[in-house]
Parts: structure tokens; sequence; C-alpha cells
């Protein structure tokens, strides 16, 4: 039966991620860009909330953004991170509105996947049960996988983002059959979670060519997408790259 107190399928939240922004200014040093600026124009041109992840090595955002951005936002601030003693701390000390638990390689570029739930639940559990109880809105960033969210809802998350990545690869490949696969998974996924009574995020990879059947997903409540739309904003600026994306998203919604 589904929980009455998650939110009903309908309107559909944006979260903008600011990484990028901070990986421009540290590949050459210095305070610029800045993606505390970055994040209160995302603010000013209607983004829902603002996705930073705070890596263990530092690679974009640092401490001092984290700090920043709790003191500039007057939106919601989804703070993503791993499952590690150093990072529970920091979330417990600025207690944003949101976390995600992400699962985390310092040799990756980018979060690859999932995280690992169904083998890790005890600590799992243990490690949010904190940040449940200091107020911060807990998600688990996993697959369009079962098992992956039933572990989540026994652990006590309330959210869960699932990961687009393989779809928007496969669609990016031209591998259709791929691409439709993913998106089926996704799409009974997206269902089997709301219907445990989770409240279903999605992304990673979201692009304009990508995000329509995702958004027409009616159980999903929030896309949160970063390095396509801090990509586009080079070329057409981030308030305006942002509402052809909100355009996107409320046409495939509607």
């Amino acid at each position: 039966m589904t929980d009455k107190t998650t939110a009903a399928p309908g309107e559909l939240r944006l979260g903008v991620n600011i990484d990028h922004v901070a990986t421009v200014r540290n590949a050459r040093g210095g305070a610029v860009p800045d993606p505390v600026r970055a994040a209160v124009l995302a603010q000013q041109a209607g983004a829902d909330g603002i996705t930073a992840h705070l890596r263990e090595d530092r690679r974009h955002i640092g401490d001092a953004d984290i700090e920043a951005l709790m003191a500039a936002l007057t939106v919601p601030l989804n703070f993503e991170m791993a499952a590690t003693d150093e990072m529970q701390a920091i979330a417990l000390r600025h207690v944003p509105h949101a976390v995600c638990i992400v699962p985390e390689k310092r040799e990756e570029r980018t979060t690859e996947g999932g995280l690992e739930v169904a083998r890790d639940e005890n600590r799992l559990a243990h490690f949010i049960a904190p940040l449940r109880e200091a107020g911060c809105r807990v998600s688990i960033f996993i697959a369009a996988d079962r098992a992956q969210i039933e572990a989540a809802h026994r652990i006590g998350a309330p959210v869960i983002e699932l990961h687009t990545g393989a779809y928007c690869d496969a669609a990016a490949e031209g591998d259709i059959a791929a691409r439709d696969a993913e998106l089926a998974r996704l799409t009974e996924m997206a269902a089997f979670a709301y219907d445990l009574g989770l409240e279903v995020h999605a992304g990673h990879g979201l692009s304009y060519d990508t995000v329509a059947p995702i958004a027409a997903l009616p159980q999903v409540r929030e896309l949160n997408i970063g390095h396509f739309l801090i990509g586009e904003a080079i070329f057409r600026g981030l308030p305006d790259a942002m509402a052809e994306m909100r355009r996107r998203m409320d046409a495939a919604r509607a």
C-alpha cells in the first residue's frame, strides 16, 4: 500500500547540480567561476533545489562551498555524499534539507552506478539514522533494481533517486534496443518504489534529448540535472538553459 505521506504523482521539481562550475574553477585554481554564484542564479531562475556533491577527494565542490551554499540559498540544498564518517559529520554540522547517499570511487570520472544497498543494509541503516534524526531528508542513489529498492525501503530511506545513466548512455550511442530496455526498467521500478511508499527522484546524464521520457513518469517527483545544464550555460546562459529544460519537462509531464 502506498504511504499517503508520500506526495502523489503530479508536480515535477528541477534540482540543478552546480558541481561542474567548481570543476572549471579548480582547473585553474582561484575563486572563479564561483559555484555559489551559479547556485544563486539557478535559484533566481526557478530551480526548485540545488545539488552539490562533496567528494572525498574534493575534485570540484569544497568544504567552503557547502558552508557558503547553506548561507546563501533559500531553496533546499541536496547534499550528495559517500557513506563515510567524515561526510556524515559534515552533514550533521550543516544539516542540509536533503542528503543523498551515493557510491564513490577515487578513480571514476563521475558516479558510475547506484549504491549497493542490499549487501550493506545493516551499516547503511545505522549510517542514515543520525541524519534522519537531525532532520535531513535522506535519499539513496540506486539502480532501477527491485532488490536495491526493497533494501532502501527496509533501511528507512524515505526517498530514492534512480540512476538514469545507462538509459542516457544507450541513447547517446544510438542503441535503441538498450535505450528502450533501460527505459522500461526505469518505468517499472519507479512504479514499484512509489507503491512501497517511497518518493522517487531520478538523475544522471539527462539532456534535452533524453529528459522527456523520464519526466513523463508520473511517480517521479524530482529530476537532478547538472553536467548538461552547466555545459549549455556556456553557450546560452544558465537561466535560458534551465528554461528550455523546464519547458521540455513540463511538456512531457502534461
